[in-house]
């Protein structure tokens, strides 16, 4: 997989911050229409919940992930991506900078 330049329409430029500041990303709107989010999580493992169904990317350092319901963490490296249902929680663990688009969908 191969991240390609996007055509952005805007950028809020006001930061969403979670878990202390350990998750910092930026909402971006493409000129179709469509919602992103680019951001940084440091060293950490945290738990998350989804609205809609979401497409991590991972385009710098790496992390481990874990679904609900599973019990297996599974690692996500600089090029890969992992793929999370709406309406569920995932465990992320960071022991570098993880840096990543998210995908809604």
């Amino acid at each position: 997989m191969t991240t390609t330049l996007l055509q952005v329409s805007s950028v809020n430029p006001q930061a969403n911050v979670y878990f202390d500041g350990k998750c910092v990303s930026h909402s971006v709107t493409l000129a179709d229409g469509s919602k992103k989010s680019v951001g940084v999580i440091l060293p950490a493992t945290l738990t998350f919940s989804t609205g809609a169904p979401e497409i991590m990317e991972c385009v710098a350092g790496s992390c481990e992930y874990k679904l609900a319901g599973t019990d297996a963490w599974v690692k996500s490296s600089a090029g890969q991506q992992f793929s999370v249902p709406g309406n569920a929680k995932f465990d992320i663990r960071v022991t570098e900078a993880y840096h990543y688009i998210c995908h809604f969908g």
